[in-house]
């Protein structure tokens, strides 16, 4: 049973009228935009309490007791050619990674563009489900394959594992109302489970902050510190992906955009968390260093437009049974037709 859904012009324009454009350039070159990070806080907050754990998860998917993988990419930027990221959801699919992390500027802001990555996430959404479910069509539901599951879902319950942070192209010409439709939360948390022991079920932590405005802001800070992303607390290993880059990878790109207090407040905090990896993107350069027994990884930028020739523009970690990381760099060869 094949499904299309085609996102239109209509659908998108219309919300992204609905507020007025006042964008402007901070003193350090960041794009700023009208929707600012208290209220985007603020909306995906709310969006996170009433909907984050009934509809956004599949928890048919995060279970991974005999070992898993995720893949990382960045600053897709989409215009009219969604390739690349279609490129890195077919990597994710082919290899069976259990969900895919995307560090933000995922499409400049135009209604058209978001047209385009919503169709292209709908296409991949269905060979997603191609793959992983059974469809019984007496019942029109879809069952998980492999799976002892004696309830099935309607096809538009099933989540595609696809986790994006906002960035601040995303947020540009009042992009927050586009990107918000389309990804409902630009700050949420969720576990994997990976197992139990004597004392219970043993989990692995995903946290995503929205860091789009170079500045975690006011509400963001307030909210991390009242633990409401912490989860269940104590985690075999935290993953953290942030749209700001923390370090800067050389003397030819930005430095962080964080004020100094919210820099030292983030290190801190990574390691109150005792985050495993830190993911960044916004420079279009790589790095990866360790500090203070963190690891911290900042991604090129997979878009075509930056990065014409193929290369090594994805992350993959690979978390086996045991906790052992590997983390590998993954090849691109999508180059848009001429």
């Amino acid at each position: 049973m094949k499904i299309k859904c085609i996102v239109t012009a209509a659908a998108l324009a219309v919300i992204a009228l609905t507020q007025t454009s006042c964008e402007k350039v901070s003193p350090q070159g960041v794009l700023m935009a009208g929707t600012a990070v208290e209220d985007r806080v603020e909306m995906s907050y709310s969006y996170f309490q009433n909907n984050m754990f009934e509809s956004k998860l599949d928890f048919d998917l995060m279970d991974a007791e005999d070992g898993y993988s995720f893949l990382v990419g960045a600053d897709s930027h989409i215009t009219t050619d969604p390739g690349r990221l279609m490129e890195m959801l077919k990597i994710g699919l082919d290899n069976d990674d259990l969900l895919y992390a995307h560090l933000g500027d995922i499409a400049d802001t135009k209604a058209e563009y978001y047209i385009v990555l919503q169709n292209a996430l709908r296409e991949a959404q269905y060979d997603y489900v191609e793959k992983y479910y059974d469809y019984d069509k007496d019942a029109d539901l879809y069952y998980r394959k492999g799976k002892d599951y004696k309830y099935g879902r309607k096809y538009e319950e099933i989540q595609f594992p696809f986790f994006p942070v906002v960035g601040n192209h995303d947020i540009t010409h009042n992009g927050w109302a586009l990107w918000s439709n389309v990804f409902g939360s630009s700050f949420y948390s969720f576990d994997v489970c990976v197992g139990e022991d004597s004392e219970g079920e043993i989990y692995d932590h995903f946290i995503f902050l929205d860091t789009a405005s170079g500045t975690l802001g006011q509400k963001q800070v307030d909210l991390i510190e009242q633990g409401v992303i912490d989860g269940k607390g104590s985690y075999r290993h935290t993953f953290i992906f942030s749209h700001t880059n923390i370090f800067r990878p050389s003397s030819m790109q930005f430095a962080s955009t964080f004020p100094r207090e919210e820099t030292f407040f983030l290190l801190k905090q990574f390691d109150e968390w005792k985050a495993s990896i830190v993911f960044c993107g916004h420079v279009h350069a790589y790095d990866e260093r360790l500090y203070n027994g963190v690891y911290f990884i900042t991604l090129d930028s997979m878009s075509e437009r930056n990065s014409p020739k193929p290369g090594d523009y994805l992350v993959r970690v690979t978390v086996d049974k045991d906790g052992t990381l590997e983390i590998e760099n993954v090849h691109m060869n999508y180059v848009a037709k001429k």
